[in-house]
């Protein structure tokens, strides 16, 4: 089932299940979160309780795109119980990589020369897929920030003027929703564009902190039930409505060097993470970045980012906006 979060005609946030070109509106549901809590309460799936709750009306999803009413897939009515994070180091790219990667490993291991960030790789690659219920390797972890970040599907994402670059990062998203008794629910996934700063993150690696504390985008669509292990993208810039740069990326378990149980265990094994009640968006990583070839995005340019099996394409611009903050901003009291 895949669902989506809009705005109707008076402004109010509802819920509707994509059927094709149409959207079949849920009657009584005013946010993912609620219809999510309300399954838990009745003991049932996701795609039960919209079933359960499915309307006659229905209106064109196409329109609703363009229009600009698509929000989200899920939120928290507090946007400060939304926690956005992510992990990396996680993709292997293709099996073509993945042995040029072991060959690269195990030449710098004998030469004295592997990274920190390649170690930790290393360690992914080794053990980031234990048999199921075991502990694997704890991967990269990052926070994004909290409900605030977000920008609904085509809405400018927002890069301030002291960021010294900002560039997509195509990724699949988790979603998740803390139960009362603090049980962490997945209720599906979705595509994500993580938006970096990757000429921060360049200079050290110790700046990956300060370049991930950016905007980010997730959606349209939010899709139930377990995925395929094998999922093939596309990544594209688009700069005056003419494709600057395009490339294919592959995600899903099969083009992972962690498992998606590990990644998910790594990140709710801190008690602070599952508070009843809260929502999770967490991203699980990426191997394809325009970055990497050379390409600088330009205010206005558009990222284009899709997988069949997700739905519609997710598609933002970039928008460059001032800091709103100076040195000697703080004030004593």
């Amino acid at each position: 089932m895949r669902l989506i979060q809009l705005r109707d005609e008076g402004g109010d946030i509802r819920v509707g299940v994509v059927e094709g070109e149409a959207v079949r509106m849920l009657d009584g549901v005013d946010s993912t979160w609620a219809l999510a809590n309300a399954a838990i309460a009745a003991g049932c799936s996701l795609e039960a309780q919209a079933a359960a709750t499915a309307g006659t009306a229905t209106l064109d999803y196409a329109q609703l795109l363009r229009d600009g009413r698509v929000l989200n897939p899920l939120h928290h009515p507090d946007p400060a119980h939304c926690l956005v994070t992510g992990t990396g180091l996680t993709h292997l790219g293709s099996a073509a990589a993945r042995d040029a990667m072991h060959q690269k490993l195990q030449q710098q291991a004998e030469d004295g020369t592997l990274t920190d960030s390649m170690r930790m790789f290393q360690w992914g690659v080794e053990g980031g897929i234990p048999a199921p219920g075991n502990v694997g390797a704890q991967p990269e972890w990052f926070y994004k920030g909290d409900g605030q970040i977000l920008v609904a599907p085509g809405a400018p994402l927002r890069s301030p003027d002291f960021a010294l670059d900002g560039g997509e990062e195509p990724e699949l998203v988790g979603l998740y929703v803390i139960g009362p008794d603090g049980t962490p629910h997945r209720l599906g996934f979705a595509l994500g564009n993580e938006f970096s700063d990757h000429v921060t993150e360049r200079q050290n690696y110790l700046y990956l902190a300060h370049s991930k504390l950016r905007a980010c985008a997730v959606g349209p669509e939010l899709r139930t039930g377990p995925l395929p292990a094998d999922l093939r993208g596309t990544s594209r810039l688009r700069r005056d409505g003419e494709v600057v740069w395009e490339k294919p990326f592959l995600t899903g378990e099969a083009n992972m060097c962690h498992s998606l149980e590990n990644l998910e265990y790594h990140h709710f094994k801190y008690a602070a993470h599952r508070r009843p009640g809260d929502v999770h968006l967490h991203f699980f990583g990426t191997a394809t970045l325009s970055f990497a070839d050379g390409v600088r995005a330009q205010p206005g340019d558009v990222f284009e980012i899709a997988i069949p099996e997700l739905g519609a394409p997710l598609a933002n611009p970039l928008q460059v906006v001032p800091g709103g903050f100076a040195p000697g901003g703080v004030r004593a009291l």
